[in-house]
């Protein structure tokens, strides 16, 4: 493990612990740097002290950063309020907002030791035996988030006025036509179509975003450690979350991929249906509408995809061979996630 990494800058991080964070034993030299995840996405990085403590850091990309995203102190503000709830997060260590320090804003965490498996290969660590009670908790720690009252908890400011479904559906619809994509008709289509149908919201709760296993760490005893990677975190639909787990959740019959790459299609994983009547029977939520949020969930996958799809066009991600490869897939991607959407909004 080296003593940098691109991105942190060991030495200027040690300087800044050893003056803000003294539980951190700094010693003589630089605390270890490694990187743990992120690429276009925010970065998290390991850090290990003097003392073979570990924590975790996490910061913007070093470019292609968006006016508007990689927000750390949203972040942070999110796991440092729910630190002392019954939700699963990383303990919050420090909030840097200097960004002379190492380039950029950055939060410091506690280091959660588990099984964060965002593919097959990676869910292969988790026993058999106990890929049910880890499938059954992801919908336990869901209800668990939803459980938290935003205003209660202290984020009622983050409250935006209007419907989260009209924000989101805006947004992504102003985002797509600003890809590479060269034809939109099915997302437009889709568009339409979840406007037309849009459910009346409900009371806002924390939304994570990007709820599914690959950001959650599962412990030795089938339970979630921990919630990662609040980078898309708001106030709004709870069903939202819900939606985006379940189209995450491939199962071995499933004759349509799921919008992530994820463990569940290996055998012991609970189905779709038993995660959805659990989370209604700890949430006390009418799924009536779940459909919709399914189809969102697949239309908001095409539109992130476009942005992908976009950034290899542009040259922005892998190599040439790796840029070539990818533009049809991704194409294709958005054209069948959208015609998904309609295909769950007309059944």
């Amino acid at each position: 493990m080296g003593e940098s990494e691109d991105g942190v800058d060991a030495v200027a991080l040690t300087a800044w612990l050893s003056a803000e964070v003294p539980r951190v034993r700094t010693g003589d030299g630089p605390v270890r740097v490694s990187r743990i995840s992120g690429g276009h996405s925010n970065l998290t990085f390991r850090i290990v002290d003097d003392a073979g403590a570990a924590f975790a850091l996490r910061r913007p990309p070093t470019g292609g950063v968006l006016a508007t995203a990689h927000d750390m102190g949203r972040e942070w503000r999110f796991i440092s309020t729910l630190d002392p709830t019954p939700v699963p997060v990383p303990e919050a260590v420090a909030y840097c907002a200097d960004t002379d320090v190492i380039g950029a804003e950055f939060y410091v965490m506690g280091f959660v030791d588990g099984i964060v498996p965002g593919d097959a290969a990676s869910g292969e660590a988790i026993p058999p035996d106990l890929r049910r009670s880890c499938g059954l908790d992801v919908a336990d720690v869901l209800a668990a988030l939803h459980a938290v009252d935003p205003d209660e908890a202290g984020l009622g400011d983050l409250h935006r006025p209007g419907s989260y479904l009209e924000r989101q559906l805006r947004r992504w619809h102003r985002q797509v036509h600003q890809s590479a994509i060269p034809d939109l008709a099915a997302v437009d289509a889709a568009h339409a179509m979840l406007v037309e149908r849009m459910p009346e919201p409900s009371k806002p709760r924390i939304a994570h975003g990007d709820y599914r296993p690959g950001n959650l760490s599962f412990g030795a005893d089938g339970r979630i450690a921990a919630i990662f990677d609040w980078e898309l975190a708001t106030l709004g639909e709870p069903l939202a979350d819900l939606g985006w787990v379940l189209a995450s959740w491939q199962r071995p019959d499933d004759d349509r991929p799921a919008i992530t790459t994820g463990p569940t299609a290996a055998p012991g994983w609970p189905e779709r249906d038993e995660v959805a009547a659990r989370y209604a029977e700890l949430s006390g939520r009418s799924l009536q509408d779940l459909p919709y949020f399914l189809a969102f969930a697949r239309w908001r996958s095409a539109c992130i995809g476009a942005g992908v799809y976009t950034r290899y066009k542009q040259g922005n991600m892998g190599s040439a061979a790796e840029q070539g490869a990818a533009l049809e897939e991704r194409a294709r991607r958005v054209v069948s996630e959208s015609e998904a959407a309609i295909a769950a909004l007309q059944g």
